[in-house]
């Protein structure tokens, strides 16, 4: 009983591992902070900003989505900021959120996109897509 437990529990690390590495991931994903938000838009890369709440079911069916998507080479020059809704208040007040699971796309300096609880498929990329063009 105990090795099976173990066995979970290894498997769960190493998942999670690999998640946080972004092992084989076309964009890149990183913690919000603002000078590197900043630089990313003076580059005028392709952004998408990911307010989330590991307590939220939402942002976890929305993670599901962007992890169908990270395999994708159209999207490597992307790069995720993920804020975190719980502990970056300050941030949250600058993009004018006021709740979980909001995505925000930019191109550079320039808002293309946002919505909120959004989990469909064809919309987020459709949402992801607005920062390509």
């Amino acid at each position: 009983m105990r090795a099976v437990q173990f066995i979970k529990i290894a498997a769960v690390a190493l998942a999670g591992l690999a998640y946080s590495a972004g092992a084989g991931w076309a964009f890149e994903e990183k913690p919000f902070e603002a000078d590197a938000f900043q630089a990313t838009q003076a580059a005028g890369k392709p952004i998408l900003v990911d307010v989330f709440a590991p307590w939220c079911p939402v942002c976890k069916a929305q993670l599901a989505v962007l992890g169908t998507l990270t395999q994708n080479p159209k999207y490597d020059k992307l790069t995720v900021f993920k804020v975190d809704f719980d502990h970056q208040p300050d941030v949250l007040k600058s993009f004018n959120v006021r709740q979980q699971s909001t995505l925000i796309a930019f191109k550079g300096a320039m808002e293309t996109a946002r919505s909120v609880g959004d989990t469909k498929a064809p919309s987020i990329e459709a949402l992801i897509n607005t920062t390509l063009q």
